[in-house]
């Protein structure tokens, strides 16, 4: 039986959610193994100016554990 373990990531990317989703990703697979998926639980855009500066996501980082 194969244990799952989530952790959540914090990252951002001045140019997209989804180069932000990726940030997530790469900084998690520098410390965990077996990703199996990505889950974005918030997204968030902050704005300076009436244009977006940077784009942020909070995501869940699903992982197989080793028996």
């Amino acid at each position: 039986m194969s244990i799952v373990k989530v952790i959540e990531v914090i990252a951002s990317s001045e140019k997209s959610f989804d180069d932000a989703v990726t940030v997530a990703l790469n900084e998690a697979a520098k410390s965990v193994k077996n990703i199996s998926s990505v889950y974005v639980k918030e997204m968030k855009a902050n704005v300076e100016n009436n244009k977006i500066v940077s784009y942020g996501v909070n995501a869940k980082v699903s992982f197989t554990v080793d028996s």
